[in-house]
């Protein structure tokens, strides 16, 4: 996706009182974000989603938070939760300004009168928020946050706390949330122990670390071969990483947007086959099938919906989408005020359930179970004819598979709960979008093995449901997921997303238990 997101000066500010005068002046537009660039998006027929000077002050902060994840690289639980806080931080401060909505800590205490509701108000307390939690939540990042309060006529000193005023509300009510997100179980500060979002339920791996370099190591380092295996591969810089570490694996005790308890759908997931039944070598069965074949277009789609490290991971990718949406219906700052709090939540809630049955299961990942399926056997993979000792999935060799079990997809629960709150928003499953990778750039798996496609290769999406079952499916063509991983994980994004849009709406609509 061919995204060149950028922050425009298009207007200062001076606060004054109770309201905000806005002047309009000319200033040369920001760069903060690029990312993608091998690929070109098709919004809606729209084209690219390119910066423009009628941006909403969401989508700015958006933006910010996004290329702060792409620097920082954090896991996908991270992520989750950092958009959710920053999207709940705009919707709180926003509250205020609405005749109806309540705050997620607040409730109506804040609201202002209806003289006060304008989009200058709206604009000032939503940025003062944006600002004070996206600080907090990625502190070597602070200089991005500063230049945009600068770009937007902000000062990032003013810490009112004065609810009669845009600049305290958002101060107040982004406080208010880090209060209670600084106590939620993630352990961001890392007070329950050493290290911002570091395990502190002492979890541990059944298996020994597998070198996926070494084709003998499968022979001597897998005691339960149901359970995962973390692995050794490469730092890219012609040497070997440090074994894997489950990334957040005490994930399942931190505190949701909606659901009742992290485990709530887990008995909809079903059960994992075990070593001993016919299902579990079927399953890889099916993946050394689909890799021995992989199409040019499946290569693609694995490597679009990669999402990996430098990337904005996949609760960030349907943030973009989001964006997409925003530019197709000509949103307003209110409407996509709504749209991200559900949208952020839900992608929150999804990685809470995904990584409570990650947990639970602890499931074996595709290259431990081919590898000590087949050792000693000659299987095929997408580079051909190998040793099952040797078998590898479709990724690049510094990811080769993520650091967490397998079961469920986290790519399958985040992308099904992205698409059913995009579709129950707009009220269709209409996107009609596509992305498009040009002939002659290379694949990045091995850029020079095989050759870069000769012809342009498109993937187009007619519904958000296509586009959220392709990120699905990618999974399996990429060798690190099995089936069952990525279906049972697009039921459960589904559940959980509804659950997260019945909540938001109680909220908006301000009918909300006080």
């Amino acid at each position: 996706m061919k995204l060149s997101l950028r922050i425009f000066t298009i207007q200062t500010s001076i606060v004054l009182g109770l309201t905000t005068i806005t002047p309009f002046v000319t200033i040369q537009p920001k760069v903060i974000a690029q990312a993608r660039e091998e690929y070109e998006f098709n919004c809606a027929g729209l084209g690219d989603i390119q910066p423009s000077p009628t941006d909403n002050y969401l989508i700015q902060w958006n933006n910010a938070a996004l290329l702060a994840i792409r620097n920082s690289k954090p896991a996908p639980t991270v992520v989750a939760r950092s958009l959710a806080i920053l999207n709940t931080a705009i919707y709180d401060a926003w509250s205020a300004y609405d005749p109806v909505a309540d705050g997620t800590r607040f409730g109506d205490k804040l609201r202002r009168p209806g003289s006060e509701q304008t989009l200058a108000n709206k604009n000032t307390a939503v940025s003062y928020a944006a600002y004070r939690v996206l600080v907090d939540l990625f502190p070597t990042q602070k200089s991005i946050f500063d230049d945009l309060m600068v770009t937007l006529g902000y000062d990032a000193n003013n810490t009112s706390t004065n609810t009669k005023t845009a600049i305290g509300i958002g101060n107040v009510t982004s406080q208010a949330l880090l209060k209670f997100r600084h106590q939620d179980g993630a352990n961001q500060l890392g007070n329950l122990a050493p290290g911002a979002y570091s395990d502190y339920t002492g979890y541990k791996p059944t298996n020994l670390p597998l070198d996926v370099f070494d084709p003998n190591s499968i022979y001597s380092t897998v005691l339960d071969p149901n359970r995962w295996q973390p692995l050794i591969v490469s730092d890219g810089q012609g040497s070997k990483t440090s074994p894997q570490k489950f990334a957040t694996p005490h994930w399942y005790l931190v505190i949701p947007f909606a659901l009742k308890t992290a485990s709530e759908f887990r008995s909809s997931v079903g059960k994992t086959h075990d070593f001993e039944t016919p299902g579990y070598k079927s399953q890889a069965d099916e993946l050394i099938g689909l890799a021995a074949r992989l199409t040019p277009q499946q290569k693609m789609i694995t490597e679009y919906w990669a999402d990996g490290p430098g990337s904005e991971l996949p609760p960030g990718h349907w943030h973009l989408f989001g964006q997409c949406v925003s530019k197709r219906d000509r949103h307003i700052l209110d409407d996509d005020v709504k749209m991200f709090f559900a949208l952020s939540n839900a992608l929150f809630d999804a990685s809470v359930a995904a990584w409570d049955a990650k947990r639970n299961y602890d499931y074996v990942r595709p290259i431990t179970a081919i590898r000590y399926l087949y050792k000693g056997q000659v299987i095929a993979d997408w580079r051909g004819s190998v040793r099952g000792e040797e078998w590898l999935p479709y990724q690049k060799d510094t990811v080769v598979t993520p650091p967490f079990p397998e079961f469920v997809s986290g790519h399958s629960t985040f992308s099904a709960a992205g698409a059913e709150i995009l579709k129950r928003f707009t009220g269709t499953d209409t996107f009609n979008s596509s992305v498009t990778q040009k002939a002659g750039v290379p694949f990045r798996v091995q850029p020079q093995n095989p050759p870069a496609p000769t012809q342009d290769i498109t993937l187009f999406w007619s519904t958000f449901t296509d586009a959220a079952d392709e990120a699905g499916i990618s999974r399996r063509y990429g060798g690190i997921h099995f089936a069952d991983g990525d279906l049972r994980g697009r039921n459960l994004g589904r559940q959980v997303a509804t659950r997260a849009w019945i909540r938001a709406q109680e909220l908006i609509s301000g009918r909300a238990e006080k």
